[in-house]
């Protein structure tokens, strides 16, 4: 995996870190933001409400095939599960 450059602020219980540890802090993390930032998880916490057809779409596939398209059809949201 080849992560992405970010801005980070790692904030530890620690006073002094050397930058070995710091690394590895640092690789955990992208690790976890791999996985967290995959459309696989921002379809599961997510779910489409279609007005027009008065439906709740929540299936996996169904939702990545909505989010795919260039532009929402009109009454069609986006909604957090949370």
């Amino acid at each position: 995996m080849n992560p992405r450059y970010r801005n980070l602020l790692v904030l530890t219980k620690k006073e002094v870190m050397n930058q070995q540890e710091l690394e590895h802090e640092i690789e955990l993390l992208n690790d976890l933001f791999y996985l967290v930032e995959s459309s696989d998880a921002l379809c599961i916490a997510n779910e489409v409400i279609d007005v027009n057809r008065n439906k709740v779409i929540s299936k996996l596939q169904h939702v990545k095939h909505i989010l795919k398209e260039s532009k929402l059809k009109s009454f069609v949201f986006i909604s957090n599960k949370n």
